[in-house]
Protein backbone atom coordinates (compact mmCIF):
# COMPACT_ATOMS: atom_id res chain seq x y z
CA UNK A 1 0.00 0.00 0.00
CA UNK A 2 0.98 3.48 -1.04
CA UNK A 3 2.67 5.70 1.76
CA UNK A 4 0.39 8.64 2.25
CA UNK A 5 3.75 11.15 2.73
CA UNK A 6 4.92 9.79 -0.90
CA UNK A 7 2.62 13.05 -2.03
CA UNK A 8 5.14 15.04 0.14
CA UNK A 9 8.14 12.94 -0.66
CA UNK A 10 8.11 13.80 -4.55
CA UNK A 11 7.32 17.59 -3.80
CA UNK A 12 10.54 17.44 -1.59
CA UNK A 13 12.18 15.98 -4.33
CA UNK A 14 10.78 18.64 -6.76
CA UNK A 15 12.50 21.24 -4.21
CA UNK A 16 8.89 22.52 -3.47
CA UNK A 17 8.95 22.12 0.33
CA UNK A 18 9.81 24.87 2.91
CA UNK A 19 13.24 23.77 5.33
CA UNK A 20 11.44 22.64 8.02
CA UNK A 21 8.87 20.34 5.94
CA UNK A 22 11.72 18.77 3.98
CA UNK A 23 13.24 18.09 7.13
CA UNK A 24 9.71 16.15 8.30
CA UNK A 25 9.76 14.63 5.07
CA UNK A 26 13.35 13.33 5.59
CA UNK A 27 12.74 12.19 8.80
CA UNK A 28 10.23 10.41 7.75
CA UNK A 29 11.81 8.79 4.55
CA UNK A 30 14.13 7.40 7.32
CA UNK A 31 11.54 5.16 8.90
CA UNK A 32 9.72 4.32 6.14
CA UNK A 33 10.68 1.73 3.21
CA UNK A 34 7.94 2.82 1.00
CA UNK A 35 8.86 6.19 0.65
CA UNK A 36 12.85 6.07 1.21
CA UNK A 37 12.10 3.76 -2.13
CA UNK A 38 10.19 6.14 -3.89
CA UNK A 39 13.03 8.46 -3.35
CA UNK A 40 15.90 6.66 -4.56
CA UNK A 41 13.55 5.81 -7.36
CA UNK A 42 13.48 9.06 -8.58
CA UNK A 43 16.81 10.10 -8.17
CA UNK A 44 17.71 7.41 -10.40
CA UNK A 45 14.72 8.63 -13.04
CA UNK A 46 16.43 11.90 -12.64
CA UNK A 47 20.20 10.53 -13.45
CA UNK A 48 19.15 8.73 -16.36
CA UNK A 49 17.32 11.67 -18.37
CA UNK A 50 20.54 13.52 -17.25
CA UNK A 51 23.24 11.09 -18.44
CA UNK A 52 21.51 8.45 -20.95
CA UNK A 53 18.38 10.22 -22.65
CA UNK A 54 19.57 10.78 -26.35
CA UNK A 55 17.85 13.06 -29.02
CA UNK A 56 15.70 10.65 -31.51
CA UNK A 57 14.97 12.38 -34.81
CA UNK A 58 11.37 11.68 -36.36
CA UNK A 59 11.68 9.17 -39.23
CA UNK A 60 11.78 10.70 -42.99
CA UNK A 61 8.19 9.61 -43.65
CA UNK A 62 6.63 11.26 -40.47
CA UNK A 63 8.45 14.24 -41.30
CA UNK A 64 7.68 14.68 -44.51
CA UNK A 65 3.73 14.28 -43.80
CA UNK A 66 3.79 16.80 -40.87
CA UNK A 67 5.10 19.46 -42.87
CA UNK A 68 2.52 18.47 -45.53
CA UNK A 69 -0.42 18.88 -43.27
CA UNK A 70 1.47 22.05 -42.10
CA UNK A 71 1.57 23.04 -45.54
CA UNK A 72 -1.75 21.86 -46.70
CA UNK A 73 -3.55 24.29 -43.11
CA UNK A 74 -1.73 27.13 -44.01
CA UNK A 75 -2.48 26.57 -47.40
CA UNK A 76 -6.36 27.21 -46.98
CA UNK A 77 -8.08 29.92 -48.19
CA UNK A 78 -8.37 33.32 -46.30
CA UNK A 79 -12.21 34.75 -46.00
CA UNK A 80 -13.17 37.82 -47.78
CA UNK A 81 -13.04 40.71 -45.20
CA UNK A 82 -15.52 43.27 -46.02
CA UNK A 83 -15.58 42.73 -49.99
CA UNK A 84 -11.47 42.61 -49.82
CA UNK A 85 -9.69 39.35 -50.90
CA UNK A 86 -6.24 39.04 -48.21
CA UNK A 87 -3.41 38.89 -50.60
CA UNK A 88 -2.40 35.57 -51.96
CA UNK A 89 1.42 36.23 -51.18
CA UNK A 90 2.06 34.21 -47.60
CA UNK A 91 5.36 33.61 -46.19
CA UNK A 92 7.45 30.06 -46.46
CA UNK A 93 6.04 28.41 -43.55
CA UNK A 94 8.22 28.61 -40.39
CA UNK A 95 8.27 25.03 -40.16
CA UNK A 96 10.47 24.61 -43.42
CA UNK A 97 12.93 25.98 -41.65
CA UNK A 98 12.17 24.97 -38.11
CA UNK A 99 12.77 21.07 -39.06
CA UNK A 100 15.56 21.46 -41.27
CA UNK A 101 19.33 22.17 -41.75
CA UNK A 102 20.58 24.97 -39.04
CA UNK A 103 16.96 25.21 -37.39
CA UNK A 104 16.67 22.09 -37.13
CA UNK A 105 20.05 21.66 -34.91
CA UNK A 106 18.83 24.67 -32.72
CA UNK A 107 15.90 23.31 -32.53
CA UNK A 108 16.85 20.10 -31.14
CA UNK A 109 19.78 22.08 -29.20
CA UNK A 110 16.87 24.06 -27.05
CA UNK A 111 14.73 21.43 -26.37
CA UNK A 112 18.15 19.13 -24.78
CA UNK A 113 19.13 22.45 -23.30
CA UNK A 114 15.79 22.98 -21.27
CA UNK A 115 14.72 18.75 -20.42
CA UNK A 116 18.83 17.98 -19.63
CA UNK A 117 20.63 21.10 -18.43
CA UNK A 118 20.86 21.08 -14.44
CA UNK A 119 19.00 24.37 -13.06
CA UNK A 120 21.29 27.54 -13.63
CA UNK A 121 20.93 28.78 -10.22
CA UNK A 122 22.32 26.77 -7.42
CA UNK A 123 19.75 25.77 -4.63
CA UNK A 124 21.69 26.37 -2.03
CA UNK A 125 21.61 29.98 -2.12
CA UNK A 126 18.32 29.96 -2.29
CA UNK A 127 18.16 27.65 0.83
CA UNK A 128 20.58 30.18 2.51
CA UNK A 129 18.82 33.24 2.03
CA UNK A 130 15.69 31.69 2.89
CA UNK A 131 17.15 30.60 6.63
CA UNK A 132 18.18 33.94 7.16
CA UNK A 133 15.01 36.08 6.30
CA UNK A 134 13.22 33.22 8.68
CA UNK A 135 15.76 34.02 11.48
CA UNK A 136 14.49 37.13 10.86
CA UNK A 137 10.95 36.46 12.04
CA UNK A 138 9.79 36.95 15.09
CA UNK A 139 11.12 34.25 17.81
CA UNK A 140 12.95 32.26 14.99
CA UNK A 141 16.62 34.01 15.06
CA UNK A 142 17.75 31.90 18.19
CA UNK A 143 17.72 28.90 19.98
CA UNK A 144 20.72 29.38 22.71
CA UNK A 145 20.77 32.87 23.65
CA UNK A 146 23.99 33.70 24.85
CA UNK A 147 27.13 36.17 24.67
CA UNK A 148 29.39 33.54 25.95
CA UNK A 149 30.92 31.12 23.34
CA UNK A 150 31.84 28.23 25.77
CA UNK A 151 27.63 28.29 25.92
CA UNK A 152 27.07 28.32 22.26
CA UNK A 153 29.29 25.84 21.01
CA UNK A 154 28.76 23.17 23.12
CA UNK A 155 24.91 23.60 22.34
CA UNK A 156 25.42 22.33 18.71
CA UNK A 157 26.54 19.25 19.97
CA UNK A 158 23.90 16.97 19.29
CA UNK A 159 21.55 19.77 17.77
CA UNK A 160 23.59 20.20 14.62
CA UNK A 161 25.75 17.67 11.80
CA UNK A 162 28.63 19.90 12.87
CA UNK A 163 30.45 21.76 15.40
CA UNK A 164 31.06 25.23 14.04
CA UNK A 165 33.26 27.75 15.25
CA UNK A 166 32.02 29.99 17.70
CA UNK A 167 34.13 33.62 18.87
CA UNK A 168 32.85 36.55 20.30
CA UNK A 169 34.55 39.90 18.79
CA UNK A 170 32.31 42.60 20.86
CA UNK A 171 35.06 44.34 20.99
CA UNK A 172 35.91 44.87 17.19
CA UNK A 173 31.63 45.48 16.69
CA UNK A 174 30.61 41.77 16.17
CA UNK A 175 28.63 40.59 18.79
CA UNK A 176 27.85 37.34 19.60
CA UNK A 177 24.24 36.43 20.62
CA UNK A 178 23.21 33.24 20.24
CA UNK A 179 22.94 30.49 18.01
CA UNK A 180 20.29 28.05 15.96
CA UNK A 181 19.65 24.65 14.30
CA UNK A 182 18.78 25.02 10.87
CA UNK A 183 18.07 21.99 7.93
CA UNK A 184 19.38 22.65 4.39
CA UNK A 185 21.43 20.27 2.14
CA UNK A 186 20.04 17.36 3.49
CA UNK A 187 21.68 18.12 7.01
CA UNK A 188 21.23 19.56 10.30
CA UNK A 189 23.00 22.77 9.50
CA UNK A 190 24.53 25.44 12.58
CA UNK A 191 23.70 28.95 12.47
CA UNK A 192 25.73 31.27 14.77
CA UNK A 193 24.36 34.66 14.88
CA UNK A 194 26.01 37.45 15.51
CA UNK A 195 25.19 41.88 15.52
CA UNK A 196 26.88 44.44 13.73
CA UNK A 197 25.14 47.67 14.70
CA UNK A 198 21.73 47.05 13.47
CA UNK A 199 22.11 44.49 11.13
CA UNK A 200 22.02 40.85 11.92
CA UNK A 201 24.63 38.62 10.55
CA UNK A 202 24.37 34.76 10.10
CA UNK A 203 27.21 32.79 9.68
CA UNK A 204 26.31 29.15 8.77
CA UNK A 205 28.29 25.93 8.78
CA UNK A 206 27.43 23.18 7.16
CA UNK A 207 29.54 19.30 6.55
CA UNK A 208 30.74 19.49 2.97
CA UNK A 209 29.50 17.40 0.45
CA UNK A 210 30.78 19.20 -2.72
CA UNK A 211 34.31 20.33 -4.92
CA UNK A 212 34.82 23.98 -4.29
CA UNK A 213 32.54 26.24 -2.51
CA UNK A 214 29.92 28.92 -4.47
CA UNK A 215 31.29 32.19 -5.55
CA UNK A 216 30.59 35.00 -2.85
CA UNK A 217 27.32 36.59 -4.53
CA UNK A 218 24.11 38.83 -3.73
CA UNK A 219 21.12 37.54 -3.91
CA UNK A 220 17.46 39.26 -2.74
CA UNK A 221 19.60 42.61 -1.10
CA UNK A 222 21.80 40.17 1.15
CA UNK A 223 25.43 39.35 0.50
CA UNK A 224 26.73 36.18 0.65
CA UNK A 225 30.28 35.63 1.85
CA UNK A 226 31.82 31.69 1.70
CA UNK A 227 34.92 29.59 3.05
CA UNK A 228 35.62 26.20 3.95
CA UNK A 229 37.24 24.99 6.69
CA UNK A 230 38.38 21.07 6.31
CA UNK A 231 35.60 19.51 5.49
CA UNK A 232 33.02 22.07 7.04
CA UNK A 233 31.73 24.77 4.15
CA UNK A 234 30.63 28.24 5.89
CA UNK A 235 28.62 31.22 4.84
CA UNK A 236 28.24 34.52 6.81
CA UNK A 237 24.70 36.49 5.29
CA UNK A 238 23.70 39.50 5.94
CA UNK A 239 22.33 43.16 4.50
CA UNK A 240 25.04 45.13 6.30
CA UNK A 241 27.64 46.11 3.56
CA UNK A 242 30.24 44.43 2.20
CA UNK A 243 33.37 45.24 3.94
CA UNK A 244 31.63 45.00 7.19
CA UNK A 245 30.62 41.55 7.03
CA UNK A 246 34.15 40.60 5.17
CA UNK A 247 35.65 42.17 7.91
CA UNK A 248 33.45 39.33 10.21
CA UNK A 249 34.71 36.52 7.78
CA UNK A 250 38.11 37.01 8.28
CA UNK A 251 38.22 37.37 11.76
CA UNK A 252 36.44 33.70 11.76
CA UNK A 253 38.39 32.11 9.09
CA UNK A 254 41.51 33.25 11.70
CA UNK A 255 39.78 31.20 14.43
CA UNK A 256 38.50 28.34 12.33
CA UNK A 257 42.09 27.58 10.67
CA UNK A 258 43.78 27.75 13.83
CA UNK A 259 41.00 24.89 15.09
CA UNK A 260 41.45 23.14 12.32
CA UNK A 261 44.80 23.03 12.57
Amino acid sequence: MQCAESLRVQAHFDGELDALSAADVERHSGTCAACRALLQDLHQVRAALRQDLTYASAPPGLHARILRALDEECGVKSPRLQGVRLPRWRPQPFWKGAFSGIGGTALAAGMAFFLLAPPLTNPILDDLVSAHVRSLMPDHLIDVVSTDRHTVKPWFAGHTDVSPVVADFDGKGYRLIGGRADYFDHQRAAAVVYQHGSHVINVFSWASTRDGVPKNTTRNGYHLVFWETGNIEYCAVSDTAWDELIGLVRLLQDISTGEAG
